[in-house]
């Protein structure tokens, strides 16, 4: 669609001002009349070592030049204006009363951009000063129109990277969440068998073992050959340490089966619509998923997670995209403990642990879910702090951070939940984001 540009064309003289500059006074005031009869603004200068002063304190649109000039003349305030940013762009027109043509070339070669002889013909000094008026204010309106135009494409071409770049997000958690759902799908099942079938294993165990105890009560004393198996296999100790086996084996299962549940709330396939879900149990399954990079290590002791829940209504929100916005703050959290223990020994972490603390709660209108997830890590600083929401920006070294999760995360709260996410940061002193979601 082709589109006309608005371009400005004189129609009022009494919005341009005009400078004169001649060193004959009845020069000035005969311009001065012709240029302020017609409606211009007219300001006057006899002197071309103030014209310098007077442009840069005021502006004009455009500047009637006398050539020959004691002191500095023409051509050398011309010089002077052009090599100033603030006024090269000043159409200048020479007045003078030499037509010779090199005098022209050589005033049109340092910028003037036309010549008028004197004496004046009022016709034609109005003529040409509208003529380069008109041309000075296109040219201002284009300028105008192209820092606009720019600033468009430049706001469409972000706007379009963060739109790739949250298709790009989704698409790789939504294969994601298709992944894991089917892992945690088929982990389900063999886990599920092992179980039920550990819960027959007890009670037939129990059972085989009143059978032995009977056995021992009529029977006290074996044949030989049954004494010397009771020894090598140890029966009193396989009696009593059997149950253990099988209880650990039921806790080993179990935990299998809360890292499934866990893998499949934090993967739910809920790209299309909202739905009301429990906002802890969203966090806690980030917490199981993310807890092989909390347990203690050579290095360090465990990273303490506290959790300070309020009782919160259930939400209607996009619950996985919310679980991403958990892991990528508790993720960078981890991080930041990392960083923070960087020089110190397991016992003075120890005696100052690692820490995370989760805390939920209501507003006192009930409108709102806040979550703050706080760490003591190794905090920001105020600079830092004004450019960590930046699409790509980054502190980690190359190859360790893509500068894309927190931009992600403000954009998963503000854009799809109508929320807020803000930081708060001491350096050396740990970092704390809040999330803000209306219910």
């Amino acid at each position: 669609m082709n589109e006309k540009p608005n371009m400005k064309i004189l129609d009022e003289p009494e919005d341009n001002l005009i400078l004169v500059v001649d060193d004959t006074t009845t020069n000035l005031e005969i311009v001065f009349d012709i240029l302020a009869n017609f409606g211009f603004k007219v300001i006057t200068e006899n002197d071309g070592k103030m014209v310098s002063q007077i442009v840069e304190d005021t502006l004009p649109d455009l500047i009637l030049l006398d050539v020959m000039m004691p002191g500095i003349d023409g051509f050398e305030t011309c010089k002077i204006l052009k090599e100033n940013p603030a006024t090269c762009d000043i159409p200048v027109i020479f007045m003078t009363a030499n037509s010779d043509t090199d005098s022209k070339v050589r005033g049109l070669n340092i910028g003037a951009v036309d010549y008028i002889t004197k004496p004046f013909h009022e016709e034609e000094l109005l003529a040409r000063i509208k003529t380069h008026l008109q041309l000075r204010n296109l040219t201002k309106t284009l300028e105008k129109r192209v820092i606009e135009r720019t600033a468009a494409l430049s706001r469409a071409l972000k706007d379009l990277q963060e739109s790739q770049l949250q298709l790009v997000q989704t698409e790789k958690m939504s294969a994601l969440g298709q992944l894991v759902a089917g892992v945690a799908h088929e982990i389900n099942n063999p886990v599920g068998f092992i179980h039920g079938n550990l819960g027959h294993a007890s009670v037939y165990f129990q059972d085989m073992v009143n059978l032995i105890d009977l056995y021992q009560k009529h029977y006290p004393n074996p044949v030989l050959e049954i004494q010397e198996e009771i020894t090598a296999i140890d029966l009193k100790y396989m009696l009593s340490d059997l149950p253990n086996l099988i209880s650990s084996m039921k806790e080993g299962v179990q935990r299998i089966r809360n890292i499934s549940t866990s893998l499949r709330t934090f993967s739910r396939a809920d790209s299309d619509r909202k739905v009301y879900c429990n906002i802890h149990d969203g966090i806690d399954s980030t917490i199981m998923i993310l807890k092989h990079r909390l347990k203690a290590s050579e290095d360090r002791p465990d990273i303490q997670v506290i959790k300070d829940y309020d009782k919160l209504p259930d939400l209607e929100c996009f619950i996985g995209q919310l679980n991403q916005v958990f892991m990528n703050l508790l993720a960078n959290a981890i991080d930041a403990l990392e960083e923070s223990n960087i020089g110190r020994t397991y016992l003075e972490i120890e005696a100052d642990p690692n820490q995370v603390l989760i805390q939920t709660l209501l507003t006192e209108d009930k409108n709102h879910i806040l979550i703050r997830i706080k760490d003591n890590g190794v905090g920001m600083s105020a600079d830092i702090q004004q450019k960590i929401f930046d699409h790509l920006f980054t502190t980690k070294p190359v190859g360790q951070g893509t500068g894309l999760g927190l931009s992600i995360a403000r954009q998963i709260v503000v854009e799809k939940h109508g929320g807020t996410l803000e930081v708060n940061s001491v350096l050396g002193k740990g970092s704390e984001f809040i999330i803000r979601l209306p219910i």
